[in-house]
């Protein structure tokens, strides 16, 4: 396919399958922003303040969520916490609207300080989750090491933000080893080391791939506080390999924006900078422009980008690993990606103007999305 030549490309409604809504008027802002990416499903993260580690809490969220966008479908997880058990996973799976429990490692990420410590101390939970068909969903980085591990002379490696995906990665192999029905899924995948494991896994892993980490390296993330993520983006060579495990289409990836707004203060105001990319609004979009740099840099060829690889990346492979494929008659809604030289704004404001996100990608010249139903 030679994107360059094409001035317009449809395709089926895009699935994102992780994404940050948040809550209160930053929910408000970013729900009903979802159509506008192209995306008609999302798996919504949990890692709210305070987290959602129950049923009742997961249901009344998506009930809030589904009055916001009535025509979006949305997916539910659990935070994975020391008071979750197996009749808490029996509960969430009888929710109908509860697909998966996601494993934060303490203090990693976004409002994660109450995360996993031992990993080992969930697998009755674990079981549960096997037994009764829920995903479980990994941030798959180790804990930071703190300073004094530099000072080691055993030849351990410390952890920083450019490793602790790869160190990670024997978790994920001791989980599917351990618990081989159980559907795992490693999100955010920014290294090539994390496509090789989950390509060396069995059919019940997965891994989903972001927009951001198609576009960005870690001079990127040094050189712009609004592209700093948790995993942050590595090498260009795990760039290059990201985007090739698009268009080799091994079933094994797909979609998961990692979408997460922060007002502008978090981002640039004094302390830590919060990890997050806002992609939401432009996410096919943004996706579809990464295959095309991709073409241009050389990384990969005009033949090897399919319409076939890009649906099933974008509504397929997620669609069936979370077994929720669309419904009857369905299949005639589609989405149009257009060239009409739309800008990525520098900034996306509330009505009130009390809450200002930077997107990623502000200034960048991106596809316009549409909805043909």
């Amino acid at each position: 396919m030679n994107l360059k030549s094409l001035s317009t490309l449809e395709l089926p409604p895009t699935g994102d399958f992780h994404c940050h809504l948040r809550q209160e008027k930053m929910m408000e802002l970013c729900t009903p922003l979802i159509k506008k990416g192209g995306c008609d499903i999302v798996y919504v993260m949990p890692n709210l303040q305070p987290p959602i580690t129950q049923v009742s809490q997961a249901v009344s969220y998506h009930e809030k969520l589904s009055q916001i966008a009535p025509d979006v479908t949305f997916l539910m997880s659990l935070f994975l916490h020391p008071g979750l058990d197996a009749a808490a996973i029996a509960e969430a799976a009888r929710s109908k609207v509860i697909y998966g429990v996601k494993l934060y490692p303490a203090g990693v990420t976004t409002n994660s300080h109450d995360g996993v410590l031992d990993i080992e101390q969930y697998y009755p939970v674990f079981k549960a989750m096997e037994e009764h068909g829920l995903i479980l969903n990994l941030h798959g980085e180790m804990i930071s090491s703190p300073p004094a591990e530099f000072a080691k002379t055993d030849g351990t490696a410390a952890v920083t933000v450019l490793n602790a995906e790869r160190m990670f990665l024997p978790q994920l192999h001791k989980l599917h080893s351990a618990f081989p029905k159980l559907r795992i899924i490693l999100e955010h995948i920014s290294t090539r080391e994390g496509l090789a494991a989950v390509q060396q896994c069995g059919p019940t892993v997965a891994g989903t791939i972001t927009a951001h980490h198609l576009w960005s390296t870690i001079d990127d993330a040094c050189g712009d506080i609004f592209s700093f993520c948790k995993p942050v983006a590595k090498t260009p060579e795990d760039r290059v390999a990201l985007v090739r495990a698009i268009v080799e289409d091994s079933g094994k990836f797909f979609f998961g924006s990692d979408s997460a707004p922060h007002p502008i203060q978090s981002k640039k105001g004094e302390g830590r900078t919060a990890a997050g990319c806002f992609t939401q609004p432009w996410a096919t979009a943004l996706v579809v422009g990464a295959l095309e740099e991709g073409i241009e840099q050389g990384w990969i060829k005009e033949e090897e980008v399919t319409y076939k690889a890009i649906e099933n990346f974008l509504s397929v492979y997620g669609r069936a690993f979370y077994k929720t494929p669309r419904s009857a008659g369905s299949e005639k809604v589609k989405i149009r990606l257009e060239r009409k030289g739309e800008i990525i704004p520098e900034v996306v404001k509330s009505q009130d103007g009390t809450i200002e996100v930077v997107p990623y990608g502000r200034g960048k010249k991106v596809w316009s999305t549409t909805w043909i139903e």
